[in-house]
């Protein structure tokens, strides 16, 4: 009897034994469970998060060299303010960046001078509706090499048989008697640059053409290299490159419209005595991209700060007022 009640105990302790096994391991497997699902919600947030990140338009900007700088500085600091954004400034030049603009590869196009009638005729066939908007002013340079000692102004006559494809200067003495008889070397920018046209038009107007052996580039971080490695060179570019090169350059004062000879600086560009080669400087946005969150927001911070941006790299800003209209003129384009 006394066997049969210890054979009877033994089963009933293996069987409470298998139970609470059984137990733990179906707990275990709900454990399981939770795990796996929080996991798989841990990964849908990190493949939503990647897809909102992915969601976000790379903001394209192409065109002038001379705005590049003021967008770059605007782009740098507008992605510390949101890390998760990209920008891509190009520098193919003004005429470069529209036709970039009207092929539908662009969302903004930088430029150193208006549109040309034939580049609005091109936006107008592929249907592309835009807005121009005055981001900065610049004053153009005309800059020699700082070992140069005998240039100290220009006339825009002067200019024009420099540079003309029909004069016959070759050295400083054929543009002024008493400069030496040392070969010019000529850079400029190229033909694609708003720089080049906006200098062609001030110094040639409709008729003329660039003489044919002057260095041409689009970057103009070239045209200071070779007027910095060269006593008899000359060249011209935006006033932000000679501005950051002002220890390696020296500035031509150029004859105004009144006979005064001026050299370009944020006030006599401000003020206009730096004529005729004060400028202003555009941003060209495309209406139908400011659906866009990121284009829009992009362009607002752009305007917001072009002013700011434009003095931190040597150009002049426009009046607060202006940048006020432009704000809201944006807003009206995106129905904001």
């Amino acid at each position: 009897m006394k066997s049969k009640s210890l054979w009877l105990l033994a089963v009933i302790s293996l069987l409470l034994v298998v139970l609470a096994a059984c137990g733990n391991a179906e707990g275990s497997e709900d454990g399981g469970d939770e795990e796996a699902n929080s996991n798989t919600e841990e990964n849908t947030s990190a493949e939503g998060s990647s897809e909102s990140e992915g969601e976000m338009t790379e903001v394209v900007v192409d065109g002038s060299s001379t705005v590049f700088p003021v967008m770059e500085a605007v782009a740098e600091e507008y992605q510390k303010e949101n890390p998760d954004a990209r920008v891509n400034i190009g520098t193919s030049g003004s005429g470069g960046g529209f036709e970039k603009f009207a092929a539908g590869e662009t969302h903004i196009s930088n430029a150193s001078r208006p549109i040309k009638d034939e580049e609005k005729q091109a936006l107008e066939e592929t249907g592309i509706e835009y807005t121009e908007f005055e981001i900065a002013l610049d004053g153009l340079s005309i800059v020699v090499n700082t070992e140069n000692d005998w240039v100290d102004q220009l006339t825009v006559e002067e200019l024009n048989k420099m540079w003309s494809a029909d004069g016959d200067v070759t050295t400083w003495a054929d543009v002024r008697e008493g400069w030496p008889e040392e070969e010019i070397e000529f850079y400029s920018p190229g033909a694609d640059s708003g720089t080049f046209d906006y200098f062609s038009e001030v110094v040639f107007g409709e008729e003329g053409d660039i003489r044919q052996d002057a260095s041409l580039s689009e970057d103009d971080n070239v045209l200071v290299q070779g007027v910095t490695g060269s006593k008899n060179a000359i060249g011209y570019f935006g006033y932000a490159y000679y501005a950051e090169n002002d220890d390696q350059l020296k500035a031509v004062p150029i004859v105004n419209d009144s006979g005064e000879a001026v050299k370009p600086d944020q006030e006599t560009v401000q003020s206009g005595e730096y004529n005729p080669f004060a400028r202003p400087l555009f941003v060209y946005v495309k209406h139908s991209t400011l659906e866009d969150e990121s284009v829009y927001n992009f362009a607002k911070y752009a305007l917001e700060n072009a002013g700011a941006m434009a003095e931190s790299v040597g150009y002049v800003a426009k009046p607060d007022s202006a940048y006020e209209e432009a704000l809201n003129k944006l807003d009206e384009i995106a129905g904001k």
